[in-house]
């Protein structure tokens, strides 16, 4: 009994020694090395284990909330904001789908193409022009130095048309101008630059009295022209002063299209793009959206030209000669910048290339830009000054070959031969096609020892990208939508940013140049196809090359040609002597005789085998001859040559 005691109270002790471990241990999982006591004790610990993960989901359940009571009043209100904003986003609801009025739009030419842009808006009594651009030729069109737009719709209609809306002064916009006045003259409208221009151009082609048709435009002003249409011009920033998005009211709806543009939000002037009034439109509702697409893959935003003039500091302030800068001449901001730049590092400024003179003379004229008249020099002073006293603004970015910079690279220019010690600037891009007359000049220029600088932060687009492009579809948020200006791949690019923006692809449009797009509240679809093609111009001349002319050239220049001359007998049909043969572009000059032979069988055999009563039609005659001379001459050289026969009777 006593020993019994003993052992109890030597137990006590023991469980009285941990009792926190006791406690801790009821809250951690059972562990199978610590559990010594037996299967029973086990079987305790298991279900103290389940009592306790019971509790755990009553904890659980004990912080689960129900779902939050719903205020009907903010439940109505999200769906009138919902309602709102479909009000806002579609312009199905601003449009007055009863009206039964419609326009015709009719692109003649920038599509399919970069440049030549020109596009006519007709209703039922009348119809503008949006402007008359030219383009320029392909290398396989010899002797032709600019594309002209076919006007034979415009003859159609000429008496519908009320006034050419211009919307900046661009080549492409405007260069067509005095061609189409030389026929035909009607009112143009425009703001100051781009008449100021044209007027320059109507001066070179002798149509000075044709000024009297000018009407220049306050931008932010609404113009009644005609009695069908309403125009707005609203400024945009794009590569050349002046330029403008046009508004188009009619009883259809109002059309708004964007002319050339990127959103420069930081431009040297300071006048920026007028989103303002494109979302006034936008928030008033627009029928049809003609938009820019020439810059239309490029997903980055197009860069401020403000951004050039860093890069332009930095080449100015390391250069130890002169400096040579080409440029677009219708860039007069970039040509100011350069300018500015050439003022600061003391150096006096030069101008040379006609159209880089006469822009940069306009735009004094009229104020666009001030530049004191001191600081300027004529080419016959630039040799009696020091060459880091001189900066040389000129044309030739393209690498023309009559252009300035071109002519200096090979010696012939009368002021200005290039130096080793000479910096020259090519600030502009690379046009499509001009790659290889570019790198001709570049190769002239190193030759020369001089120093070219092309970097690409020395010249930015003058178009919008992607993200633009997307700004002006939601500004002005239109019903339809019809990308313009550039080729095909360009204008497919737009269409799918203006699927991403909201408008429906079946109310987007891909036009090519002559068909007609009618346009209503309710509907745009396709109606005909008008006319349209190139006009080929001689710029020695300033007159039309006909289009058999250059056809006979091409073929020239890649078939060559035979001229065929030979004396028949009237009475025995036979060649009374050799005939004269001579090529061009066929064969080598020692195989002339050899091709002269071959040629004299052909003939013979000819004359054998020809129609009775042949003989006596010497026209008809030639015209057979022709055709199997070509035929024989394809079989054995796979070429069409100008086969240029002539057969005298005797």
């Amino acid at each position: 009994m006593a020993e019994e005691t003993k052992e109890v109270q030597q137990s006590k002790p023991q469980t009285d020694r941990k009792p926190n471990n006791n406690r801790r241990n009821n809250n951690r999982r059972p562990n199978n090395n610590q559990n010594r006591q037996g299967g029973d004790k086990n079987k305790s610990n298991g279900n103290q284990n389940a009592k306790s993960g019971n509790n755990k989901n009553k904890n659980r359940n004990r912080h689960k909330r129900g779902p939050a009571p719903v205020n009907e009043m903010l439940k109505s209100f999200v769906v009138k904001n919902q309602e709102a904003h479909k009000q806002r986003l579609n312009p199905h609801y601003k449009l007055d789908l009863n009206s039964k009025a419609k326009v015709r739009i009719t692109p003649l030419g920038g599509l399919g193409e970069i440049g030549g842009n020109i596009a006519v808006f007709e209703t039922d009594n009348e119809a503008i022009l949006i402007d008359v651009g030219m383009s320029f030729p392909d290398e396989e069109m010899h002797g032709v130095d600019i594309l002209i737009p076919d006007f034979s719709y415009i003859r159609e209609i000429k008496d519908k048309i009320v006034g050419i809306i211009i919307t900046h002064a661009h080549e492409d916009h405007i260069g067509a101008v005095p061609y189409l006045f030389r026929e035909m003259q009607f009112p143009i409208y425009g703001t100051p630059l781009p008449l100021a221009m044209i007027g320059n151009k109507f001066d070179e082609h002798h149509l000075k009295e044709f000024r009297r048709y000018f009407n220049p435009v306050e931008k932010r002003k609404v113009y009644k022209i005609g009695n069908d249409f309403e125009i707005e011009w609203m400024h945009m920033t794009h590569s050349i002063l002046d330029s403008s998005s046009i508004a188009i009211t009619t009883e259809a709806g109002t059309i708004i299209h964007t002319g050339d543009f990127k959103i420069d939000h930081t431009p040297v002037d300071g006048y920026t793009a007028d989103l303002h009034r494109l979302a006034y439109y936008g928030d008033k509702g627009v029928l049809c959206l003609l938009s820019d697409s020439t810059n239309s893959h490029n997903p980055n935003p197009t860069p401020s030209e403000l951004s050039v003039a860093p890069a332009l500091d930095r080449v100015f302030s390391k250069a130890e000669g002169r400096i040579l800068l080409s440029t677009f001449s219708s860039n007069i901001h970039r040509v100011f910048q350069a300018i500015q730049y050439g003022i600061k590092y003391g150096r006096k400024v030069c101008v040379i290339g006609r159209s880089m003179e006469r822009n940069i003379e306009v735009a004094l004229q009229y104020d666009y830009i001030r530049i004191p008249k001191n600081v300027f020099i004529d080419a016959d002073e630039v040799s009696r000054l020091s060459d880091k006293d001189v900066l040389i603004v000129t044309t030739g970015s393209q690498g023309e070959a009559n252009s300035a910079l071109f002519r200096m690279s090979i010696g012939e220019h009368r002021h200005v031969k290039i130096k080793p010690t000479d910096l020259i600037i090519l600030s502009s891009r690379a046009i499509p096609g001009n790659e290889g007359s570019i790198s001709q000049m570049l190769n002239h220029l190193q030759k020369c020892g001089a120093r070219v600088a092309m970097d690409k932060d020395l010249h930015v687009s003058g178009h919008a990208s992607i993200e633009e492009q997307k700004l002006m579809l939601r500004l002005v948020n239109p019903k339809f939508f019809l990308p313009v200006h550039g080729e095909y791949n360009h204008v497919m690019k737009h269409k799918e940013t203006g699927m991403l923006c909201g408008v429906p692809e079946r109310n987007i449009l891909l036009m090519t140049d002559g068909e007609q797009i009618e346009v209503a509240p309710k509907y745009m679809r396709k109606v005909k196809t008008v006319k349209t093609g190139k006009t080929y111009i001689d710029n020695q001349s300033n007159y039309e090359i006909e289009d058999d002319i250059v056809l006979d050239r091409q073929k020239l220049a890649t078939d060559g040609v035979v001229m065929i001359v030979a004396q028949v007998s009237e009475q025995t049909g036979k060649m009374m002597d050799k005939p004269k043969v001579t090529t061009f572009g066929i064969v080598a000059d020692k195989r002339d005789k050899a091709f002269a032979k071959e040629m004299e069988e052909i003939i013979e055999n000819f004359l054998l085998n020809m129609k009775p009563g042949l003989i006596g039609n010497p026209k008809t005659l030639e015209g057979d001859l022709r055709q199997v001379v070509r035929k024989h001459i394809y079989r054995k050289m796979k070429k069409y040559p100008l086969i240029v026969p002539h057969i005298f009777i005797h």
